[in-house]
């Protein structure tokens, strides 16, 4: 009987889903702070729906697209995990390669980045004023 979508994966299951060995999954968390799967005693570490989403992303960006790992690393930086969930396919962020219908012109989308700037910027400065004293 098969898991259903919502249930968690082990190491295993996650590599199999992932077309790829169970070290690269554990060599991934070493590298990229934003994998971080639940561990149970013992270390068995379990994996969120949520998280196999990002490893899509993560996996896809490497092998596919052939971004290195200071590249993801800098993309989930500048862009946090809703983009690595994006290159997944499966939702969020998603962003259109260059050329293509279906996402904002060049302009457009430097309008966006820094209006997404801006309201960074405003939501650090209100952390900042909620923060206890």
């Amino acid at each position: 009987m098969a898991k259903g979508p919502e249930a968690f994966r082990t190491i295993s299951e996650a590599a199999d889903e992932l077309s790829v060995p169970q070290h690269v999954l554990r060599f991934w968390e070493t590298k990229f702070s934003f994998i971080r799967p639940m561990k149970r005693a013992g270390g068995r570490r379990f994996y969120r729906p949520s998280d196999i989403a990002v490893l899509r992303g993560v996996r896809r960006l490497l092998h596919d697209e052939g971004y290195t790992i200071k590249g993801v690393q800098r993309l989930h930086r500048e862009e946090g995990v809703r983009r690595l969930v994006g290159a997944s396919g499966e939702g969020g962020a998603r962003t259109a390669p260059p050329g293509s219908s279906g996402g904002p012109s060049g302009g457009d989308r430097d309008s966006l980045y820094e209006a997404l700037r801006d309201l960074e910027t405003a939501k650090q400065r209100l952390d900042s004023l909620l923060e206890p004293r």
